[in-house]
């Protein structure tokens, strides 16, 4: 189980006090993470989802609480910080920031159909309509820089078919860094996978972990988001359901030609990001046992894949 910092059923009975929810009833720690510490809290109020916050920008955590609550005021299912008797969102317990929210309902889907897919495409579009002009801005401190530096190091240590694709991301990375296409921005999920989304069947009922998010090129987004709800068994994309994420995405904001061109390289950078990620985590966590440690090879393959793009964006006529 990925709890980090435990807590003792004494110590939440007092921390659910700051707030209006009534009786702890239960509580349980979610596994599966791999940097926070979330509980499942059930009162006699309803159930909701404790965060320990135990590394990364902590210092920019009111960045993430006012973007839920744009969100959730756009109508948005998301799991928004609830405030205390003092209507303060942001909360310490055992000396770490903790945000209490409400738990969504649905579940995660293991294997998306093209309907899954359409309605994600259409909620990520949504997301950046209600960002794209909402003033919030935070920098990636995993953009391109960042992927060009660990790009460079994994190759110093890497077998060579490895070292063969990431030599040949190098020149992506530089034409990215010194063009900077003007491609539509907005602040992004950054983490939209499988895992980051709930469903009751076919209809979509929440997304959530939030603290990849930052400001950026939609398209990257979108390229993230592809790149694990449209994987084929045999490797590579899954060309239905890659058309149904774009076609949902595309019904409420329309791809630009420049995003076109550029769809084929933002597809590889996202799969560079993650895998550059996960061999990172990877690294830190080799010896600590009960963390969830996310294959790095699987994205290596899904770069190497990615040679040749076989569906583009739809654009309007």
């Amino acid at each position: 189980m990925s709890v980090f910092t435990p807590v003792e059923r004494p110590e939440l009975e007092d921390f659910l006090q700051r707030f209006e929810l009534g009786r702890l009833i239960d509580y349980s720690g979610i596994a599966g993470g791999t940097e926070n510490s979330n509980f499942f809290v059930a009162t006699e109020r309803g159930e909701y989802v404790l965060t320990l916050v135990e590394r990364g920008p902590i210092a920019e955590l009111p960045f993430f609480i006012q973007l839920l609550d744009r969100l959730q005021e756009a109508g948005l299912p998301v799991p928004y910080a609830l405030r205390d008797r003092s209507a303060i969102a942001l909360q310490r317990l055992n000396d770490r920031p903790a945000l209490l929210q409400p738990r969504l309902p649905g579940r995660h889907i293991d294997t998306p159909d093209a309907s899954h897919c359409h309605a994600v495409g259409q909620l990520l579009a949504r997301l950046h309509d209600a960002t794209a002009t909402s003033g919030l801005l935070r920098p990636s401190d995993r953009g391109l820089a960042w992927m060009a530096t660990e790009t460079r190091a994994l190759l110093e240590r890497c077998e060579p078919r490895a070292r063969a694709t990431l030599h040949a991301m190098l020149p992506v990375l530089d034409r990215l860094r010194q063009q900077r296409p003007i491609l539509p921005e907005a602040v992004l999920h950054g983490d939209l996978f499988r895992d980051n989304v709930l469903f009751d069947g076919h209809h979509l009922t929440g997304i959530i972990d939030f603290y990849n998010a930052f400001s950026g090129w939609t398209l990257y987004d979108v390229a993230i988001c592809v790149n694990d709800w449209c994987l084929a068994d045999e490797g590579g994309l899954d060309e239905r359901r890659t058309e149904a994420l774009l076609a949902g995405y595309a019904s409420h904001r329309r791809f630009t030609p420049l995003e076109a061109e550029h769809w084929p390289d933002l597809l590889r950078l996202a799969a560079l990001r993650f895998w550059l990620s996960r061999q990172l985590a990877a690294d830190h966590h080799a010896e600590h046992s009960g963390v969830l440690i996310k294959e790095p090879a699987h994205f290596q393959r899904l770069l190497e894949a990615h040679g040749t793009i076989a569906v583009g964006l739809p654009l309007a006529l």
